[in-house]
């Protein structure tokens, strides 16, 4: 029964290694996903900068700024923010100002949430949103991975730790 246990033991330690190798390749989907969410609402924008206008002043309500100042950062913000994100660079502050900013459009647009934000944040209400926090959190907890510039310019610079992920999650 011992050597049984044992082998069993050996096998899950294989697997855990060869999961754990999956962290970067995992961490650099996440970026992918959440860069082409946010890059893509930055294209609309752009593209309809009256329809941009409008929302901004009509129907998000963004606290502390003008609709127009609203649409302009906006439109800028998801139009360069997820090339800091796609390419790892300040990846941990890029991830943690875009779940602010994620948060903030949530809770700036009601209309996502018809049953009441806490409802919504346990339903099934604004789920795509959920995902992208998740997502960055994922992102801001363990760094872009070894699949980015910030490991690039950790391995270069040797004195910028804090830009290196931890070594057991991403590799």
């Amino acid at each position: 029964m011992t050597t049984v246990a044992s082998r069993m033991a050996h096998h899950y330690r294989q697997l855990t290694l060869i999961l754990g190798g999956l962290g970067p390749v995992v961490l650099l989907l996440f970026r992918v996903w959440v860069a082409l969410a946010f890059w893509r609402a930055g294209v609309v924008k752009l593209d309809d900068p009256m329809g941009t206008s409008y929302l901004f002043n009509n129907e998000y309500h963004v606290p502390l700024l003008s609709g127009d100042t609203a649409a302009f950062l906006g439109t800028w913000i998801e139009l360069i923010t997820p090339w800091f994100l796609l390419f790892g660079l300040g990846g941990r502050l890029t991830a943690a100002f875009l779940f602010v900013y994620n948060l903030m459009a949530v809770l700036s647009y009601p209309d996502l949430w018809p049953h009441g934000f806490w409802v919504g944040l346990v339903g099934s209400d604004f789920n795509d949103h959920k995902v992208w926090a998740m997502m960055l959190l994922a992102v801001m907890a363990w760094g872009p991975g070894a699949l980015s510039i910030d490991r690039l310019v950790a391995r270069f610079w040797p004195g910028r730790h804090g830009m290196v992920p931890s070594r057991s999650v991403t590799g």
